[in-house]
């Protein structure tokens, strides 16, 4: 057996890294699954309201991030484990009188 692939074999933070992995990747799905259950949600308000729901605009803001992070992380793009093992992302939502956000208003603070 090669040495360089008996010693990654053999490394307990790649396989420590690999079970974060599966975690991540399982958390992930299930935050897929409260997206969706989001655009259902924020579609029924714009129908009734004519606006979507600041709280869930804000709520889902963060939740995109924290996918993102963790897609950085399952394909190495990160080394940075994401929440619970770091902050929850913290994003602003800058609203005009009717409380609709413009795109160039979401801004993501680090």
């Amino acid at each position: 057996m090669d040495d360089e692939l008996k010693k990654n074999l053999m490394s307990e933070s790649l396989w420590l890294r690999i079970v974060y992995m599966v975690i991540f990747y399982l958390v992930s799905q299930a935050a897929m699954m409260l997206v969706a259950a989001l655009v259902v949600i924020q579609i029924l308000f714009a129908l009734v309201t004519s606006k979507p729901n600041l709280n869930l605009k804000k709520f889902s803001m963060g939740l995109n991030h924290y996918v993102c992070q963790m897609l950085c992380f399952l394909t190495f793009n990160s080394d940075q484990k994401p929440y619970p093992f770091s902050d929850w992302p913290k994003v602003e939502v800058e609203v005009e009188h009717d409380d609709a956000a413009k795109p160039s208003e979401l801004s993501q603070k680090e």
